[in-house]
């Protein structure tokens, strides 16, 4: 796929995520089966959730999709990437005020791990079914699912063992591994086909770009070497990054520097989400190219004054250096978080954003 990424013409989109927790005791939302799998609940309560941003903030664009009722096959404003797992036999326990959560697996042979099984599962059957009935309420469906990662369900169904696998097993785990990946690509497109999108809710700065972002989610990659690495995944995300473009990785540890040269050595990362922490100097510095996606701490910025917080970003922008190669965001902040605080993070990138497109048309 050709991708050209001065035709997105990005400059410095900023999103929240709040976390379910914020939800549930400030709107009352509940996290339950329903809440995913219901196609008049999924329809009803994404709209409601535009319209309580519209109305805290409204100003710096959020909730523009208010007055629509859109039939979104996947949770819009909810981090979770648990589908996936379920879809390959994990047990996931639905809580009211939390994202679902994954029970391990604890696989005894991975080499037995059936690819088409997964899409028999009954899991699998259920989005099917919704998918279905949005179509015939709607006349479509929209959006996309958290598909995770490699790494982060391999550790869903094989537990902590897969690190000694990783020694024990080379090959096998190489298999294995190959083997996620061929169902994560076959999920993805089968839901980027029919919706245009496959990212959106791994990352929301995704739905700022004009070509759909292919972002595969690394966030247990901080449990691994480089060289490990190196060893089992670099190769998928290099024909990962050849295939989907623009290619992206959604890392959110706060090392994600660690990984700056291996990653400079992808032939297409055009997207980065930097998990706070990151040094984001070392990475511009391997990845001039590369559109860097900064991650906000949501539990700092419950401490830091509004100052701080506008200081910080700033920061961060400058040490990116490319305001048309960098986002801001802030996941998951629970609900102590005021809404001074995020409207500062609004107000503060919206400034910035019209101070470098001046300076740009001058």
């Amino acid at each position: 796929m050709n991708y050209d990424p001065k035709k997105d013409n990005v400059i410095l989109p900023v999103e929240i995520v709040l976390a379910p927790q914020w939800w549930y005791e400030n709107e009352n939302i509940t996290f339950d089966q329903d809440f995913f799998y219901n196609p008049l609940k999924r329809v009803e309560v994404e709209r409601r959730m535009e319209q309580v941003l519209y109305d805290r903030f409204g100003q710096y664009g959020q909730g523009s999709d208010r007055d629509k009722n859109i039939p979104q096959i996947g949770a819009v404003h909810l981090a979770a990437g648990f589908l996936l797992s379920e879809m390959f036999g994990c047990k996931v326990e639905y809580k009211a005020d939390a994202p679902p959560q994954v029970v391990p697996l604890e696989m005894d042979d991975i080499t037995a791990l059936d690819v088409d099984a997964v899409f028999n599962s009954h899991t699998y059957k259920k989005i099917v079914r919704l998918a279905e009935s949005l179509k015939t309420t709607y006349g479509g469906i929209a959006g996309d699912i958290n598909w995770g990662g490699i790494l982060n369900i391999a550790l869903d169904l094989r537990g902590e063992t897969l690190f000694m696998d990783m020694f024990d097993k080379p090959e096998q785990v190489k298999e294995f591994f190959y083997k996620i990946a061929f169902v994560l690509k076959r999920f993805t497109s089968k839901i980027q086909s029919e919706t245009g999108t496959s990212s959106i809710s791994v990352n929301r700065t995704v739905k700022h770009f004009h070509n759909p972002v292919f972002l595969h989610s690394e966030c247990s990659h901080t449990m691994i070497s480089i060289e490990h690495y190196e060893e089992f995944l670099f190769d998928i995300d290099c024909k990962w990054s050849r295939l989907n473009r623009p290619f992206g990785i959604h890392y959110c540890g706060s090392d994600p520097h660690r990984y700056a040269e291996a990653f400079a050595k992808i032939p297409n990362l055009d997207f980065l989400d930097v998990g706070w922490g990151g040094d984001i100097k070392r990475l511009r510095q391997y990845l001039p190219n590369t559109f860097l996606n900064i991650r906000l701490s949501p539990v700092e910025i419950l401490q830091q004054t509004e100052q701080e917080i506008r200081d910080t970003i700033c920061r961060l922008v400058l040490e990116s250096g490319k305001p048309n190669l960098t986002g801001i965001c802030c996941i998951n902040m629970d609900s102590t978080v005021e809404d001074s605080r995020i409207s500062t993070i609004f107000k503060t990138v919206h400034e910035l954003r019209r101070a470098f497109i001046t300076l740009h048309q001058e």
